[in-house]
């Protein structure tokens, strides 16, 4: 009995969510935090913003937040492809329990890495406006396909 192939559409974005899986563990369970060897650069850019009209409020709390929500945009939009496109919404649940398990796995395995519900609320917050990019993608594409197979039919 052949064995079952996924369907085309989701073949790519598998692939590129292995490679994004790989680089997300690489950085998730790197023993020490990820920007310890730019801190002074990050703190020295910051001054220099600030003393140039950025806010205050854009801080290092703010960067490593934005980062975070950056970080899982893609894996929200992957794991939505990946799905059938009326069940786009469980790749904010999946982008949710992923961070609760990275999180978990740092606050039990690296004692370099600091453990907080506010990178699950943003990871989570990443993954969702990743699925719901895809979910919008997904949306125009199937009207557009539509759109060009009732012109054809029309046109005959």
């Amino acid at each position: 009995m052949p064995k079952p192939t996924r369907p085309a559409h989701t073949r790519v974005p598998q692939l590129v969510l292995g490679v994004y899986l790989l680089v997300l563990a690489l950085i998730v369970f790197w023993p020490s935090h990820v920007d310890k060897p730019i801190d002074g650069l990050l703190a020295d850019t910051l001054q220099f913003l600030h003393g140039h009209g950025v806010p205050g409020w854009v801080d290092y709390t703010f960067v490593e937040s934005a980062a975070n929500v950056l970080l899982f945009i893609p894996f929200g939009f992957l794991v939505a492809l990946m799905l059938p496109p009326r069940r786009w919404w469980a790749a904010v649940i999946i982008g949710c329990a992923a961070p609760c398990c990275i999180e978990l796995a740092q606050l039990l395995f690296l004692s370099g890495r600091t453990s907080t519900l506010a990178d699950v609320a943003v990871n989570t917050l990443g993954a969702a406006i990743g699925a719901v990019i895809a979910w919008l993608v997904t949306r125009v594409k199937r009207r557009t396909r539509s759109r060009r197979s009732s012109s054809a039919t029309y046109g005959r």
